[in-house]
């Protein structure tokens, strides 16, 4: 018996996004709009003495930014770590 993925290649129906490239591209486009304004504000952060990335992301939640993803409504630290990363 043939997997539905083998009997589609064999009607040459293709899978996956035919517009992954144009889907990446303007995913990183999002994101580095995100950091280029969300580095200031970490900066800042930084300045006034909380140099973790948990005190960064619990500043940002203190302060009522929006999270990146919605994942239990606050910011994570990874989210904090990447930005940084993104200098």
């Amino acid at each position: 018996m043939l997997s539905i993925a083998s009997r589609l290649a064999l009607v040459n129906v293709k899978l996956g996004n035919p517009r992954a490239a144009e889907a990446a591209a303007a995913h990183r486009a999002s994101a580095d709009r995100f950091a280029a304004n969300a580095l200031p504000i970490i900066e800042s952060i930084r300045a006034s003495g909380s140099s973790s990335y948990v005190g960064i992301a619990e500043a940002l939640n203190s302060r009522g930014y929006a999270p990146l993803a919605v994942a239990g409504g606050a910011r994570r630290r990874r989210e904090i770590c990447r930005v940084g990363h993104a200098e």
